[in-house]
């Protein structure tokens, strides 16, 4: 599976199958940071192009590698956040100085 981030495609900002002709992220990793993936409701309805694509909260690499637009936590707050998810939930993010 993959997540396409390529604005020429008609599957940008959404889920696809691999293999894929335009550019995507791979959601699957070796170093597991994909494992659980909750996806951010931004720019999906109505999905504009150039806008953004592939925000996740994911699970954070064991040195908090800095991502490429996504919050990275760790997984065992990840699992407390499932927990508490309602199916109308609004997450707020916040950054720490």
């Amino acid at each position: 599976m993959g997540w396409c981030d390529d604005p020429e495609s008609k599957q940008y900002n959404k889920l696809v199958k691999l293999p894929f002709k335009y550019k995507f992220e791979k959601l699957y990793r070796k170093e597991n940071i994909y494992d659980i993936i909750l996806v951010l409701n931004y720019n999906m309805n109505p999905v504009i192009k150039n806008r953004g694509s592939a925000i996740f909260i994911h699970i954070a690499k064991n040195n908090y590698e800095k991502t490429k637009g996504c919050v990275a936590i760790k997984k065992v707050h990840l699992l407390k956040i499932l927990k508490e998810l309602k199916i109308n939930s609004n997450v707020k993010i916040e950054s720490q100085k």
